[in-house]
């Protein structure tokens, strides 16, 4: 904190009473901030409005990162001028060094590592819009073998932690025998077969970008960099893939190195606050009652040091060897030991709204991230949880469809020479049902089957195809007719097995 900006601002800086000439002005400054300093919480940084500071290597030499562009604005020298705004409290970008240490605490690991692990841990399921062939499986197992080859399903898990860490998630896709600095175009004449070298969670702080448009809103670059230079290496953005789910204004864009905000960064005054709050329960709990002497100081308070120097040492034995067992001597007439303490109750209720703060800025329920259960008779998360799981299925839509449609559009061009409209892919639900919920669900379908099939609106075998192929049905698989099921039931009688041409194998 400084009570002067002694940078250029634009403005007449504040004049010095003239009574101050014999005084070093530079050394009352000091000692004036550093008064104000002590006051303040220093866990609880300002962070400036300001260009980001780009790791050395980032941009090759003879480069040089365009930070600003035509933002300067709203920047005066190297700080971002809210006087001129009238806006105060700031919070701008840490930095990702910054960022990148607040990882090494348990509570922001675990913001990270919660949202990640929920959203791939269903994953996704690849299917195809028509009925299933042969050729449709084939192409769908050759998919799913190359998904697990390429470990996209833990590529996308760290990107999410990069998101929650850092504001940002970059997945670069490299292609063989490709520069990384020409577009990435979807077709079988660019990307030749069997190319797909891997696809790599690049962490932001390896990344800026190498330009933009700040002039033109209507430019489809406008503060959107259609390139980024990679330790070095100028990457196209067809080929390094941004996630942000916390987009921030133009404006400051670039003092965030075009990243979002990270939930390390809005979840640090709650942190702060919780870890404040846990460590005074515990030097409360350390000293929360203190033995009181009543006797007369009256030799202290008049200098006798010989007096004072005896009742001193009596005190510091008693301190000293102080237990359940200890003997404490005081006079009779004219000394009284009391005991005061301080009230415990409710410190843990202040201490669990604190740790339940961290739930709130984090959108995580407290089962999910602090593994508590809700209290009270019949208390149940159910519905916290189901609603963090529809926000979870939300953001999988929203933020990662695009990318992981991309990556799978470029194996389909790469193994088969084109794109199958016909195949798509479905996040899984993450929400799971219990056998008896299950039970239930096929019994009530069941009986509407049956249902149907008695009014003559479905015959068996329409129900039957159905059953085929719906996955959720416990039925995906069977073949879709019945002649076909008794054929097998035979073969499997007489020990030969008959090829069936439809329906999983």
């Amino acid at each position: 904190m400084n009570i002067f900006n002694r940078k250029s601002t634009g403005k007449k800086e504040p004049e010095i009473n003239k009574s101050l000439n014999n005084v070093n002005v530079g050394m009352l400054i000091d000692e004036l901030n550093k008064i104000l300093d002590k006051g303040r919480d220093v866990k609880n940084p300002d962070w400036p409005i300001k260009p980001p500071e780009i790791l050395n290597g980032v941009v090759p030499k003879g480069k040089s990162a365009p930070v600003l562009a035509l933002d300067n604005a709203c920047y005066t020298g190297n700080t971002f001028d809210t006087v001129s705004l009238g806006i105060g409290g700031f919070v701008g970008f840490p930095g990702f060094n910054q960022l990148a240490m607040l990882t090494t605490r348990p509570e922001y690991r675990q913001f990270a590592d919660v949202n990640a692990t929920e959203l791939t841990r269903e994953w996704i399921d690849i299917s195809s819009s028509t009925t299933k062939n042969k050729k449709i499986e084939e192409k769908i197992k050759i998919i799913e073998e190359k998904l697990l080859e390429l470990d996209i399903r833990s590529v996308i898990r760290l990107a999410a932690e990069h998101v929650d860490f850092y504001g940002r998630a970059q997945l670069l896709i490299k292609i063989e025998g490709q520069k990384l600095d020409t577009p990435l175009i979807l077709s079988s004449k660019t990307i030749p077969k069997n190319s797909i070298e891997r696809v790599t969670a690049v962490e932001p702080f390896w990344s800026t970008p190498s330009y933009y448009n700040a002039t033109d809103p209507s430019d489809k670059y406008f503060y959107n960099p259609p390139s980024w230079w990679v330790l070095g290496q100028e990457v196209h953005n067809t080929r390094l893939l941004n996630v942000i789910t916390r987009k921030l204004p133009d404006i400051i864009k670039p003092a965030f190195n075009f990243a979002g905000i990270s939930l390390s960064q809005l979840a640090f005054p709650y942190v702060d606050n919780w870890l404040r709050t846990r460590q005074a329960v515990a030097d409360l709990l350390n000293n929360f009652s203190v033995l009181a002497l009543k006797t007369n100081l009256e030799s202290i308070l008049q200098g006798n040091m010989v007096e004072a120097q005896g009742l001193l040492n009596r005190a510091d034995f008693f301190t000293k060897y102080r237990s359940n067992k200890g003997l404490m001597l005081i006079d009779k007439e004219s000394e009284e030991l009391t005991q005061i303490a301080v009230p415990l109750a409710g410190l843990s209720d202040l201490q669990a709204q604190a740790q339940e703060h961290l739930c709130t800025v984090s959108g995580i329920p407290a089962v999910k991230l602090l593994g508590v259960s809700p209290a009270g008779f019949n208390a149940t998360a159910d519905g916290e949880i189901r609603a963090f799981y529809d926000k979870k299925s939300a953001e999988q839509e929203a933020f990662w469809r695009p990318a992981i449609k991309k990556i799978i559009d470029i194996i389909m061009i790469s193994e088969f020479r084109e794109i199958d409209p016909e195949i798509h892919f479905t996040f899984n639900p993450l929400w799971q049902m219990d056998k008896k919920e299950d039970a239930d669900i096929r019994e009530s379908t069941a009986r509407r089957n049956s249902i149907y099939i008695n009014d003559g609106v479905f015959s068996s075998e329409e129900i039957r195809n159905a059953l085929a192929n719906d996955i959720e049905s416990g039925y995906d698989g069977i073949s879709e007719k019945l002649e076909d099921s008794f054929d097998l039931l035979e073969s499997e009688e007489s020990g030969e097995m008959p090829q069936v041409e439809s329906g999983r194998e």
